[in-house]
């Protein structure tokens, strides 16, 4: 079966154009169920998995969304390509509402949210200097630039823990850190799609300038408003990316592991084996040790 590329993102995504609906795949993981149903599509020749990141209808809050059962659960279907679509605060005054950015880097400042699928006797350290799929992310910064957005190719994201949006002076703090956008989803999702091997990248778009600027405030009313403009252009640059992107293509990302498995494999029990076969069947299988 050829490989799938899936978008994380709201459930507006499940209506791109020129979709043709397979199947719907109520999923459990041993890390609990995905946010929703995952729906499976055809593309232009592509296989498509489709996964609302707050549920269908949007009912999680960010520090409630199972981003390890959702990319479990994307890995297990044959996903080897993940396009992340959300929303924004802008940082930065050349960053507009309305434009889009794609992030290459990430501060992290959440805390308590589940950061990796290893541990009990499984240890992992991947490499996350370069978070994001660098060919994934070409494809998304080409398909928004046929588009009639004004495209911010690079950037660097700070994920808050929400639900509430920034005080001023955290804002300000964010910014003095060297972030562009600001957001509440994109880790641990981020950092969990390399540890599944999954070539990933975020296509963000800005509703507004958070809360930096003196006459600046964030209110749900305004970012819905922004938002619902974005996702009618995001829905043609996710399709046109789609459509670049092949998910059988060899990576760098779909090795991840090679050099981040610490455990001696044979000191990996059967039945963790088999638990995380999805994420661990490729290194385990090759012999090799660490």
């Amino acid at each position: 079966m050829s490989g799938a590329i899936a978008i994380i993102g709201g459930s507006g995504f499940y209506d791109l154009p020129g979709v043709e609906p397979l199947a719907t795949h109520e999923a459990s993981t041993p890390f609990g169920a995905p946010s929703a149903p995952i729906v499976e599509a055809q593309l232009a020749g592509r296989r498509v998995l489709f996964l609302a990141r707050h549920g269908r209808p949007h009912r999680l809050i960010p520090s409630e969304v199972n981003a390890r059962a959702n990319l479990f659960a994307l890995k297990r279907l044959g996903a080897t390509t993940v396009l992340s679509v959300s929303a924004v605060g802008s940082l930065r005054e050349a960053i507009a509402p309305g434009d889009v950015v794609v992030p290459r880097q990430f501060l992290d400042r959440t805390s308590g949210r589940p950061r990796t699928f290893y541990g009990d006797g499984v240890v992992v350290h991947i490499s996350f200097a370069e978070p994001v799929c660098p060919r994934t992310a070409e494809a998304l910064v080409t398909a928004a630039r046929a588009s009639d957005a004004t495209v911010h190719p690079a950037g660097t994201y700070a994920c808050i823990d929400g639900p509430r949006f920034s005080t001023r002076a955290e804002s300000r703090a964010l910014r003095a850190m060297g972030a562009d956008v600001v957001g509440m989803t994109n880790l641990p999702e981020a950092a969990l799609a390399r540890e599944a091997e999954l070539c990933w990248a975020t296509l963000t778009l800005p509703t507004d300038h958070d809360a930096w600027r003196d006459d600046a405030e964030v209110k749900v009313i305004d970012v819905i408003s922004i938002l619902q403009a974005n996702v009618v252009r995001a829905r043609g640059i996710v399709a046109t990316a789609i459509q670049a992107i092949d998910p059988d293509a060899p990576c760098a990302c779909q090795r991840s592991l090679d050099d981040a498995l610490f455990t001696p494999p044979d000191a990996i029990d059967e039945s963790t084996r088999t638990r995380l076969a999805p994420l661990l069947a490729r290194r385990l299988g090759n012999g090799a040790t660490t």
